[in-house]
């Protein structure tokens, strides 16, 4: 239902600002360029399917092979410990464990191509054990959640459009953008944990926390031996080399387990034009609704008047120049880049506002996005809470964001 009133406010509230705009600003064009945003959001949604059937296709039959030659229940009894703790209602072993990890750490490697095709390959296996089809699990809204909140070790692509911008330390926002994604998650995690009733105070959480602890620690300390203009390359580099030695592994695994690897990823692969296509509806409805949003003037309105309330409690507004970047990162990945582009185009890209809205933009997911798409590959109708916990880590990373840019570039 949250979703469904999202969507509806969206139409309604861009319908009141276009009228407002005609009326009283004598904007004549205003509804031209409404019905020209749904054409070409539609066209964008069409688009970013149809770009996506071939990715999903070539993941799924890797994840096949992986399932054939039980490499996904092997993963998964590994994992068992600590995701029993975070996804109870999964039954131990089950292929969804090896799923959801495979999902998580390409997301983390910023890994965007390969992290969707396995995540609704993960929605697919939690869907199988949903008795109600129509609506959200437990673990399904813990899983997404995790996703929305964003999670990435290296932003390789945000320090690339600093470096495309002229930034004189393009890598700068790298430790900011860390620690705010890692607030944003583990605030995600802990709402819907306090909403599912689990107890996460457990040795198995604890040793992972631990785990992410040193991790980030020896990841700061190797970005600060490396040369800045080294570590986008290097990071690029490395996930390169894992994510196809992923490939690899499961194709070798599966010549040990003497399975037919080639049959295998052709019956996987024919998943991936069905997946798609029951995507697009998603897609249109929710990028049509933002596009009308952003085209009427409403985020703009928006942003301004937060601005506005902010100025006259006598804090320092300095952050607003970047909200539009931090509050679009949740309805569209591709506006929210524009967004930070246009910010570091106008402030500059090594000012304050440029490298917070960098920082925001890192923060965490379009959660929107990807809560239409995965929720839409299954059917899914019921949310439950999966918005409110998805905004609730939003949230937390914007506000993370302000206060950690202050913190490292306030002058």
């Amino acid at each position: 239902m949250v979703l469904n009133y999202i969507w509806v406010a969206f139409f309604v509230i861009a319908f009141i600002v276009a009228l407002i705009r005609l009326l009283f600003m004598g904007d004549t064009e205003i509804f031209t360029e409404l019905v020209n945003s749904t054409f070409d959001s539609s066209k964008n949604a069409f688009e970013i399917s149809l770009g996506l059937t071939g990715v999903l296709a070539l993941w799924l039959g890797i994840m096949k092979i992986g399932e054939n030659s039980g490499m996904i229940n092997s993963l998964s009894r590994w994992l068992s410990p600590l995701f029993c703790r975070l996804f109870p209602d999964i039954p131990k072993g089950h292929p969804a464990m090896g799923s959801i990890f495979m999902n998580l750490s390409a997301n983390m490697l910023g890994l965007d191509n390969a992290a969707t095709p396995l995540g609704l390959k993960a929605m697919k296996e939690l869907q199988e054990l949903n008795p109600k089809k129509d609506t959200a699990t437990n673990p399904m809204i813990m899983f997404l959640v995790m996703n929305t909140s964003g999670l990435i070790l290296i932003p390789v692509s945000i320090m690339m459009y600093r470096a495309q911008m002229g930034a004189v330390q393009p890598t700068d926002i790298f430790i900011p953008t860390l620690l705010t994604t890692t607030i944003s998650t583990l605030v995600g995690v802990a709402a819907v944990s306090i909403s599912q009733r689990l107890n996460l105070f457990c040795k198995p959480v604890l040793i992972l926390l631990g785990c992410i602890a040193l991790f980030f620690s020896a990841l700061i300390w190797l970005f600060v031996r490396v040369g800045r203009d080294e570590m986008g390359t290097y990071s690029t580099l490395a996930a390169n080399i894992i994510l196809f030695s992923i490939i690899l592994l499961f194709i070798v695994w599966g010549l040990r387990k003497k399975i037919n690897v080639y049959d295998a990823f052709i019956e996987g692969a024919k998943e991936g034009f069905s997946t798609a296509v029951r995507i697009i509806p998603y897609l249109v409805a929710f990028l049509v609704g933002i596009a009308v949003f952003r085209a009427s003037g409403a985020m703009d309105m928006l942003v301004n008047g937060i601005g506005y309330l902010v100025g006259l409690c006598g804090i320092d507004t300095s952050f607003v120049g970047a909200l539009p970047t931090a509050l679009m990162k949740s309805l569209s990945g591709s506006a929210a880049n524009g967004l930070m582009i246009d910010t570091m185009k106008e402030y500059g890209a090594d000012s304050f506002v440029g490298r917070m809205s960098c920082v925001a933009r890192g923060a965490s997911d379009t959660t929107f996005y990807i809560l239409a798409v995965y929720f839409g590959s299954v059917g899914i109708s019921r949310t439950r809470n999966a918005v409110t916990c998805g905004l609730i880590a939003d949230f937390s990373g914007i506000i993370a964001a302000i206060i950690i840019s202050y913190l490292f570039f306030a002058r």
